[in-house]
């Protein structure tokens, strides 16, 4: 009943500061983006302190390299919090655009106003940073939101939300407007994804099984992508030494990342030349390489990649690699198994890579790029609050415009429907 009640109040909070929000000059939202990003940099030694307490329970606990990567505040990642921030302060403030506007026989002028979606909740795992990233962007698109991080980013999360209440205290904004759950209790989140009354919408941002989770139980629309099953196709008529550092960023950039390669699909006119240099690099990253039988007989030694491989998610240093015949079984296996995240071509060929963006029906899909840019602040859009996968809604990264919705807009002179 505590949690319930606690929940419940922070809803409550929300949804009066999202009435204040709405109505709030981009002026003031950007005064407090840019304040917070400010009170980050001052912070960064105290978010690096709390930062070390969750490293070390969460080595304490087992918790692997992928979720202990995520979990880290480096100096970058702070001063990359900050930037987003001021990133998302210098983007056009959507929230009262109008668009469309036509007469229509009857003298009415009609049109679409951009508004905020009002309450937003949102649940992540490991990653802090997304607690100032996820504010941020709720912040300027006039939404209040609530932010559940996981038990593991416990004192990161609260030392991060110490620096947002800061920064709006300072602003004539509503400290309400983003709140951090304090408890690390899991019945908070079976709570907010049922306050239908409070809360307009939910991202998950997680593993699998939480997002899973949430998509069964929420009786809130949720905005979400299950796994990252991210694909890069060297093609017959690749500059393969662009390919080859494309295929080595997308893999070894970052393993605990969503958009990182997890399957390489070679041409088989190719594979001989370009799968050699790349084993190569990969090895000495200690990347494990799992192959069909094809790449097996190219780069001898490697593991046999089963059928469970080509659809797992590592975020891990682990690439499975398939050789195929053409553009047309390549985008046949990436239909089967991707998770319609982002996939990459890699050809001279522009026929090809055309029909590559035509037929291949992912959230981001690429050519001569690799995967590491789908993301939202590579994508210029300030930081991102997840991606989506779905088709609805929203699609890729999701920045601001995926944080409103619109509304239709009547102006008329007297006239009345006969």
């Amino acid at each position: 009943m505590e949690i319930e009640q606690y929940m419940q109040a922070l809803g409550g909070q929300a949804r009066a500061a999202s009435r204040r929000l709405s109505r709030a000059s981009t002026a003031d939202k950007d005064q407090a983006l840019m304040t917070i990003a400010q009170e980050i940099r001052t912070q960064a030694k105290v978010l690096k302190s709390e930062n070390t307490l969750d490293l070390a329970n969460g080595k304490e606990k087992g918790l692997d390299a992928a979720l202990l990567d995520r979990l880290e505040l480096t100096d970058s990642r702070i001063e990359a919090m900050a930037e987003g921030l001021e990133q998302i302060a210098n983007l056009p403030d959507p929230i009262g655009e109008i668009s469309n506007m036509r007469y229509l026989p009857s003298g009415i002028q009609l049109g679409q106003m951009r508004v905020p979606l009002g309450v937003i909740g949102i649940i992540y795992e490991s990653r802090p940073n997304v607690t100032a990233d996820a504010a941020g962007l709720c912040l300027k698109s006039g939404n209040a939101t609530i932010l559940r991080g996981g038990s593991e980013a416990i004192h990161s999360n609260q030392a991060i939300a110490q620096c947002i209440q800061s920064g709006l205290k300072q602003t004539d904004l509503p400290v309400e407007a983003i709140q951090v759950v304090e408890t690390t209790d899991r019945a908070a989140v079976g709570e907010l994804i049922t306050m239908s009354d409070y809360v307009d919408v939910i991202v998950p941002r997680g593993g699998k099984s939480l997002i899973e989770r949430i998509s069964k139980d929420a009786r809130v629309p949720v905005i979400k992508h299950l796994d990252g099953i991210c694909h890069v196709y060297i093609d017959a008529k690749a500059d393969l030494a662009m390919a080859e550092e494309i295929a080595f960023n997308a893999k070894c950039h970052r393993y605990g990342v969503c958009n990182a390669m997890e399957t390489l699909l070679v041409d088989s006119c190719v594979a001989g030349d370009i799968l050699p240099r790349l084993a190569s690099r990969y090895q000495a990253e200690s990347v494990e390489l799992r192959g069909c039988e094809r790449t097996q007989a190219i780069l001898t030694g490697i593991s046999t990649a089963t059928d469970e491989d080509w659809d797992t998610e590592y975020l891990a240093p682990i690439l499975s690699i398939r050789i195929v015949d053409g553009v047309d079984q390549a985008m046949d296996h990436i239909h089967q198994h991707s998770s319609a995240h982002t996939e990459t071509i890699v050809t001279e060929d522009q026929a090809v890579a055309r029909r590559f963006l035509a037929e291949v029906d992912s959230s981001s899909v690429m050519v001569n790029a690799s995967t590491r840019f789908a993301d939202g602040f590579e994508y210029g859009l300030g930081a991102e609050i997840g991606i989506s996968t779905d088709k609805l809604h929203a699609r890729g990264p999701v920045g601001l415009d995926g944080l409103t919705s619109q509304k239709w807009i009547v102006l008329g002179t007297g006239q009345v429907r006969t």
